[in-house]
């Protein structure tokens, strides 16, 4: 299963169990008691924050994309240059280089989408995925400031 049919499945199943709190909720403030009632309102709660916590992946991963569209017309794509065994896992010692080099370049141009965009990468390659999409966030805000920066 791809990367993208997992995270349809999981929408599908998110949107399915939101319904069924929605459906419990009004269930419960049905009864008329008050612990029921206050059940039942949290039964709200629960989807508006899986649904909220879905969008923001929507949009992430939109905007990642698009970053990533945008890259490969201009011919700056991070080319895979890593080593790997022959199950085809990525070899560590490879990533870390490839990593310290991404670093340096974003390091050495701090206001550029495309070098944190490439050491999103780095951080995915090195299997550190919490840096990876915070550094994927950072190249995003600064691409949605740049055309601003432009015009300045």
């Amino acid at each position: 299963m791809t990367s993208r049919t997992g995270f349809f499945v999981l929408s599908g199943v998110l949107l399915l169990v939101a319904l069924v709190c929605v459906g419990e909720g009004v269930q419960l403030i049905a009864t008329g008691k008050p612990l029921g009632i206050g059940i039942g309102l949290c039964a709200f709660v629960i989807p508006v924050i899986g649904v909220w916590f879905l969008r923001q992946t929507v949009r992430f991963g939109r905007a990642s994309e698009r970053l990533a569209h945008e890259l490969d017309a201009e011919g700056g794509l991070p080319v895979d240059e890593l080593r790997r065994s022959k199950g085809g896992r990525i070899d560590r010692a490879s990533a870390d280089a490839v990593f310290a080099r991404r670093q340096a370049e974003a390091e050495a141009e701090p206001g550029d989408w495309r070098v944190w965009f490439r050491l999103a990468v780095a951080y995915a390659d090195a299997g550190d995925t919490p840096r990876a999409r915070k550094t994927m966030q950072h190249a995003i805000k600064l691409h949605s400031t740049e055309p601003a920066r432009s015009n300045a």
